[in-house]
């Protein structure tokens, strides 16, 4: 018998999105960081929800929160552009694919779709394996920015 992967209802599946696919999103990260990032690229976290990579949302309102705890005068938004490569879908908490999307299933993007209450915020949210797939298209000041 054949399994059928569980989707939520009106959430696309994003499993098989074609190779080249490009998206701009976002980082939200201090402005020490954010000058290292645009100098010599990102240095992907060791782990996290979804486990190694660079953590990134297509929603500006998720990322100018970070760093947690931050001032906002020393809050920067990366603005950039991300060629996704093959993204797997990690809608559930315990999902048989939450931390190993790439190095055993061979994705180069995990995706959490917003809404599916894996994430406080409840807003969407990217992991890319290879920091080579983020260019970085310009620096935000988040205390300048009017949200």
């Amino acid at each position: 018998s054949r399994i059928t992967p569980c989707r939520r209802p009106g959430i696309p599946s994003m499993d098989m999105t074609p190779p080249g696919h490009v998206y701009v999103m976002y980082h939200g990260t201090s402005k020490q960081i954010a000058v290292d990032i645009q100098r010599n690229g990102f240095k992907p976290s060791k782990d996290g929800m979804l486990g190694a990579g660079v953590y990134l949302s297509r929603d500006i309102r998720k990322v100018i929160k970070y760093p947690i705890g931050a001032d906002d005068s020393d809050r920067m938004v990366l603005k950039v552009k991300v060629d996704v490569g093959k993204v797997k879908i990690i809608d559930a908490q315990g999902h048989d694919m939450q931390y190993n999307w790439h190095t055993k299933h061979g994705y180069d993007t995990a995706w959490v779709p917003p809404g599916v209450g894996m994430v406080n915020s409840d807003q969407e949210e990217d992991c890319v394996f290879d920091p080579k797939r983020i260019t970085v298209l310009t620096m935000l000041k988040v205390s300048t920015m009017k949200m």
